[in-house]
């Protein structure tokens, strides 16, 4: 079995109870990246591994007039999401190392939680890239290898779990993408309680 559908399966198992077990994690990831979003109304927002369909949900009821599309290679959490948004939401089945959009279709990709599970990061960038308008901007909220905690759960879970890849730290997520030509790259690293940290990557695809 590919390492990618050892996650996929693993999701899928989850799906029901992933809020649920990880609600303090999912909600504070939320609302940091949110933080950090900058959208207006008539956006069109696309949520690369959009999982449960939170974050969709929370922008709905918090900017209407977004038009929010969420794409995630796992069919159960899509039917989890599906549940939560109705029709406040376009959602897809499809993985970010292949993106089942037209190019220029997105004036803002976020993601979130999901960085570290890509196993083609730079072709998963390369494929955001790709989808966002020239200008449109990206967001990308997940683990920050530079705390110990993450930095020690990574080394774990290369050993213990085949479905997980590699933790970034801010040096490197930066450098991943400039590599895939984003321009105007932040990184923000921050913790949400004493021990856990996360980063928030914001860049743009440089104008046509």
């Amino acid at each position: 079995m590919k390492t990618g559908e050892r996650a996929i399966r693993k999701y899928g198992r989850l799906a029901r109870e992933y809020e649920s077990r990880w609600s303090f994690y999912v909600e504070s990831t939320v609302r940091e990246t949110l933080e950090r979003l900058s959208v207006q109304s008539g956006d069109r927002v696309l949520d690369v591994a959009c999982g449960t369909g939170f974050l969709l949900s929370t922008l709905a009821e918090r900017e209407p007039g977004l038009e929010l599309t969420g794409v995630d290679p796992t069919p159960e959490m899509l039917e989890v999401a599906s549940r939560r948004l109705g029709p406040a939401a376009r959602l897809v089945l499809g993985r970010a190392e292949a993106l089942p959009f037209a190019a220029n279709r997105f004036d803002v990709v976020v993601t979130t939680n999901s960085f570290h599970y890509f196993r083609q990061p730079a072709t998963a960038l390369g494929e955001i890239r790709r989808v966002l308008e020239p200008g449109g901007r990206l967001v990308v909220t997940d683990w920050c290898d530079d705390f110990l905690a993450c930095r020690v759960y990574d080394r774990v879970l290369s050993v213990m779990s085949r479905a997980h890849h590699r933790t970034y730290g801010e040096e490197r997520c930066r450098a991943a993408l400039e590599e895939a030509s984003f321009a105007g790259v932040s990184v923000e690293r921050y913790k949400i309680n004493w021990l856990w940290g996360l980063m928030t990557a914001t860049a743009v695809r440089r104008a046509a």
